[in-house]
C-alpha cells in the first residue's frame, strides 16, 4: 500500500509532495543527519586544540570524516537506531554510530574525544538550530519572498484600477484595487525583514552550561572562547549563560514573528475570499475539475481557503513552541525535547498555505465590471471630497449638509448629487470642480 495513505498526518499523507522540501531538515533522518555533523565537526575542532593526546587531523583524514555526514544514508540512520535500541538514548547512539565508524578507520585515538565533555543538549540543541536556520533561509523565506512579490506585480498592475472600499463592511471612499494589494506586501516586507534578521542561538556548555567537564580535564584551556568559535563556524550564536538546555527565547521569537507573518497571508486570504464572493474576481477553470459534488455551476475559492485553515493550524503550532520551549524546571526537564520534534509541522503546514496561496493568485481573474457598477451604485462615497472642498472655502456646515443629503438613503445617484451642487451658494469654478469629482477618480494615492 502506497505509504501515504497510511499515514497518521497529512503533512506526511495527502500533502507529502508539497512538504517534501522540509524532509532533509525535520525527517527523522535528518536529525540523525545533523546530530552526527555536530559530533563529526566538534570532533575535528577539538583535535586542533592540541589538547592531551589529541593533534590536528590531516585534511585528507577530516574529508573522511565528514563524509560521514555528507554521505549519510537510510542504512547509517537503520545502523543508529539499531544500536538504540540497546542504548535507549538517541544521542548515545549517534555516538557510538561515530565511534564505530573511527574504529573501523583504525582511529582508535579519536574515538574516546568523541562527545567529549558533552551532554546531549550540547548536540541537540545545536543541530535542531542548525536545522531549523537551513530549513527557513533555503525553503521559507523564498516561499515568502514569492507571495509577496506575486502580490506586488498584481499591485503594480492593477494601481489605477478604482475600487469602492468597504470600512465596516459598508460602502467608503473609493481606493485602488492595486493599492489595497499593496498594504499586504508591504506588511510581509517589514515582517520578512524581521525574519531575516532572526538570531540562529545554540546551547554549547556542557551538562549545566558551566563547561565543567572541559575545563577539569584540560584547566589551561579557553573553553568558552572555543565553543564560541565553534557554533560561530556553523554560523550559529551561542548562548553563553545557559542550563544544560538552550532557553529557546530567539527560537521562540522566529515562531512569533512567523505568525505575524501567517497572519497577516490569513488575512490577506480573507480579503480575497470576500472579494471572490462580491464577483470583483472570477477564477480560471480547469477541465475535469469539480467545484461542488452537487451543484455543478460552483467554482469555489478553494486555494484561499485551504491557506487560510493551514495557516491557522500552523500559527497554533507556534503559538505552542513559543510559549513553551522558554519555560524549563530548574536546570532542565524533558518537556521541550518530545516538543522540538514537532518543529517541522508547522513549517509544513505554513508550507502547505504559501504554496495554495500562490496556486489561488494564479487562478484570479479581475471582473472590472463588477468593481465599476459597485463604484456607481454609491456615488454618495465622494460625500467627503464635497464637504471636504466646501470647509476649505469656508463654505458653512458642508458635512452636516451632505449628511443630510446622504445618510441613510437608499440610492444616491450622481445626478442628485449634482443638483445638491447645483444649489450651494459657491462660484461657477468651485461648482465646476465639484463636478469633476466621480467614485472612479476620488482614490487618493495608490501609493503614498
Amino acid at each position: 500500500m502506497d505509504a501515504s495513505l497510511e499515514a497518521i498526518s497529512p503533512v506526511d499523507g495527502r500533502y507529502s509532495k508539497v512538504t517534501a522540501e522540509l524532509k532533509p531538515y525535520f525527517s527523522e533522518f535528518a536529525l540523525f543527519k545533523f546530530r552526527v555533523q555536530v559530533e563529526v565537526e566538534y570532533l575535528i575542532r577539538l583535535a586542533s586544540t592540541n589538547c592531551g593526546s589529541l593533534s590536528p587531523i590531516s585534511d585528507l583524514d577530516c574529508s573522511k570524516l565528514r563524509n560521514i555526514y555528507n554521505d549519510f544514508s537510510i542504512d547509517d540512520a537503520k545502523e543508529i537506531k539499531k544500536i538504540e535500541q540497546t542504548t535507549n538514548h538517541d544521542i548515545k547512539a549517534v555516538e557510538y554510530f561515530v565511534k564505530q565508524k573511527l574504529e573501523a578507520w583504525g582511529m582508535q585515538n579519536l574515538i574516546e574525544f568523541v562527545h567529549f565533555g558533552l551532554t546531549s543538549q550540547d548536540i541537540n540543541n545545536t543541530a535542531i538550530p542548525l536545522s531549523l536556520k537551513l530549513a527557513a533561509e533555503e525553503v521559507m523565506f523564498p516561499a515568502i519572498h514569492q507571495i509577496t512579490n506575486e502580490l506586488n506585480s498584481l499591485a503594480e498592475e492593477w494601481a489605477s484600477i478604482p475600487m469602492l472600499a468597504r470600512t465596516h463592511g459598508q460602502p467608503a471612499s473609493p481606493t485602488s484595487l492595486g493599492k489595497e494589494f499593496k498594504v499586504f506586501t508591504e506588511r510581509l516586507e517589514i515582517q520578512t525583514h524581521m525574519l531575516e534578521s532572526t538570531v540562529w542561538a545554540a546551547k554549547f556548555g556542557g551538562a549545566t552550561g558551566n563547561l565543567n567537564a572541559h575545563k577539569v580535564a584540560f584547566p589551561d584551556y579557553n573553553w568558552p572562547e572555543f565553543s564560541n568559535l565553534f557554533l560561530e563556524d556553523l554560523g550559529l550564536y551561542r548562548s553563553r549563560t545557559t542550563t544544560q538546555i538552550e532557553h529557546y527565547d530567539h527560537l521562540s521569537a522566529f515562531c512569533q514573528n512567523m505568525i505575524r507573518v501567517n497572519l497577516i497571508m490569513i488575512d490577506f486570504c480573507r480579503d480575497i475570499w470576500t472579494y471572490i464572493s462580491m464577483e470583483y474576481f472570477r477564477q480560471k477553470v480547469k477541465a475535469g475539475e469539480t467545484g461542488s459534488s452537487a451543484m455543478p455551476h460552483k467554482v469555489n475559492p478553494i486555494d484561499f481557503e485551504n491557506a487560510e485553515g493551514n495557516l491557522g493550524l500552523a500559527n497554533a503550532l507556534f503559538d505552542h513552541l513559543a510559549m513553551k520551549l522558554p519555560v524549563s524546571r530548574l536546570q532542565r526537564d524533558l518537556t521541550d525535547s518530545t516538543v522540538l520534534r514537532n518543529l517541522g509541522m508547522p513549517l509544513a503546514h505554513s508550507l502547505i498555505a504559501y504554496k495554495s496561496l500562490s496556486k489561488g493568485l494564479s487562478k484570479l481573474l479581475l471582473n472590472k465590471s463588477a468593481l465599476e457598477a459597485d463604484l456607481n451604485k454609491h456615488a454618495s462615497v465622494i460625500a467627503e471630497a464635497i464637504q471636504t472642498v466646501l470647509r476649505r472655502e469656508g463654505y458653512p456646515k458642508p458635512y452636516e449638509a451632505l449628511k443630510e443629503l446622504t445618510r441613510g438613503k437608499e440610492t444616491i445617484t450622481m445626478d442628485d448629487i449634482h443638483s445638491f451642487i447645483d444649489q450651494l451658494q459657491v462660484s461657477d469654478a468651485i461648482k465646476f470642480e465639484l463636478k469633476e469629482v466621480s467614485p472612479q477618480n476620488y482614490t487618493g494615492y495608490s501609493f503614498s
